[in-house]
Parts: structure tokens; C-alpha cells; sequence
């Protein structure tokens, strides 16, 4: 029996971190060279002052889910800048405290 590790080939990884916690986008292969999106959220807890451990939750996306995935993601990001108005995303609030330091 082979190992179900070497059945999953990762081919990209990128970490993304956002405050208290980090993203991980993994795509693998499968052996019949399809491809899927693992995306775990990780996010540290403090036990106590020596203890720390990290509550993860991990999403599978296939393939073929990719486009609606994408779909139902924009219209949910949709709702709530709609919803509410004072919402600046941060990379646009760290682009506007970035080129204000700029005199001309």
C-alpha cells in the first residue's frame, strides 16, 4: 500500500499572513494528475504563558468547484463592502498611508 502522501504531489504553496492569523493556499496533484486547493487557516492560541498551539481549519476545493468557489466568494466580499460603506480594504489603506509621505 503507498503512502497517501505520495499520492498528493504539492505543486504550489503560499502562506498569506493576515493579522492573528495565516492562510495557506496548497495546490496539489493527484496521481491521475488532477488538481486540487487546500486552504488552511491557522491561527495561534495562547494556552498560557509557556503554551501555545494553533487551531487550523482546512478547506478542499477540486477543480471542478473552482469557478463557482470564485463566484460565490466575490458575491459574498460583494455584500459586505455594499453593506458596509466604511470598509477599506487594508491594502488600499496601506497604499493611501503610503503615498501620503510623498511631498511633491
Amino acid at each position: 500500500m503507498e503512502n497517501s502522501n505520495q499520492e498528493r504531489e504539492e505543486v504550489f504553496s503560499k502562506s498569506v499572513k493576515a493579522g492573528k492569523r495565516t492562510y495557506f493556499f496548497d495546490v496539489k496533484k493527484t496521481k491521475t494528475n488532477d488538481y486540487f486547493l487546500t486552504i488552511t487557516e491557522s491561527k495561534r492560541i495562547f494556552e498560557s504563558e509557556e503554551k501555545v498551539s494553533y487551531e487550523k481549519h482546512k478547506i478542499f476545493l477540486y477543480q471542478e468547484d473552482f469557478e463557482k468557489f470564485l463566484e460565490g466568494m466575490k458575491n459574498a466580499v460583494d455584500f459586505v463592502t455594499e453593506e458596509n460603506p466604511n470598509f477599506v480594504p487594508r491594502s488600499e489603506s496601506r497604499k493611501e498611508s503610503e503615498n501620503s509621505d510623498f511631498s511633491f
